[in-house]
């Protein structure tokens, strides 16, 4: 399928719904458990979804449309969600990456991009040369790959209670 803005538009709008309405008010260990190791736990991933909400997204679209491949998009840094989480509850994760996806979303339809926008360059600084569609096509899969990894650490906190049906849920069987 080639990237449609307005379909991407249709699916980065939902996320936060998505997010309010599979996470909310759950029990503590639904929302605190990982995987194991160094894995994330559905409170991790919606502390990095914000992160990149405030840092990643309209910023480096922005840059491109700015500035073009004159300036390399600022690192974004993975792992922030861990010091910028803490002492907050998901409630107020949720609350804050909901309004800050609705002012991306209002900056982006703003912009009034054309298919000459979508093809302008920025630089990444581990890949180098992108265009903006490919970023906000990435926008797009990030969010659908961060709503899988919630589901699927959810889902692995019952592995064992499923017993012998573990066998055709597929979801269990996923590495981290």
């Amino acid at each position: 399928m080639e990237f449609s803005l307005p379909h991407a538009v249709t699916l980065l709008r939902r996320t936060p719904a998505v997010l309010h309405t599979l996470l909310q008010d759950l029990p503590e260990p639904w929302i605190n458990h990982n995987e194991g190791g160094s894995t994330w736990s559905p409170f991790d991933v919606v502390g990095h979804l914000l992160h990149g909400e405030r840092t990643d997204w309209i910023p480096r679209a922005r840059i491109i449309l700015e500035q073009g491949e004159a300036r390399p998009f600022d690192p974004f840094d993975r792992l922030a969600q861990f010091s910028e989480s803490k002492g907050k509850t998901l409630a107020e994760l949720l609350d804050t990456f909901t309004l800050l996806r609705q002012q991306s979303l209002a900056t982006l339809q703003q912009w009034q991009l054309t298919e000459q926008h979508l093809d302008r360059r920025g630089t990444h600084p581990a890949f180098g040369a992108v265009t903006l569609r490919q970023l906000l096509a990435t926008w797009v899969v990030h969010d659908l790959d961060h709503l899988g990894q919630i589901a699927r650490v959810l889902a692995k906190q019952y592995a064992h209670a499923v017993g012998p049906w573990i066998e055709y849920l597929s979801i269990l069987k996923e590495r981290p």
